[in-house]
């Protein structure tokens, strides 16, 4: 173990290194899902000029802002750390039958 944490720290670095490949896949997928479904029928379809131009455009703005957004959530939700595997209840004993 060095000063800077050792293994623990090593650990949580690699963690983080596969999160962001993750979360920049998973955006890039995403973003080109959307780009294909948006701008789609101008690369099929003989479409007016100002009509390609436009579905492009839109393609383009809705896919950076989709990609933007799931990079954003996914390291925001890693940040926060594991969710419990069991919600905490108020009082320990609320499962248990009073009176027996």
């Amino acid at each position: 173990m060095n000063a800077y944490g050792g293994r623990r720290g090593q650990a949580r670095r690699d963690a983080m290194t596969v999160e962001i490949g993750y979360a920049v896949l998973s955006a890039a997928f995403a973003a080109a899902v959307v780009y294909g479904a948006v701008a789609g029928p101008a690369l099929l379809f003989a479409l007016p000029a100002p009509m390609e131009h436009a579905l492009s455009w839109t393609a383009s703005a809705l896919a950076s802002v989709l990609f933007l957004a799931r990079v954003v959530s996914v390291l925001v939700r890693f940040q926060q750390g594991p969710q419990p595997s069991r919600p905490r209840r108020t009082r320990p004993d609320s499962r248990s039958r009073k009176g027996s």
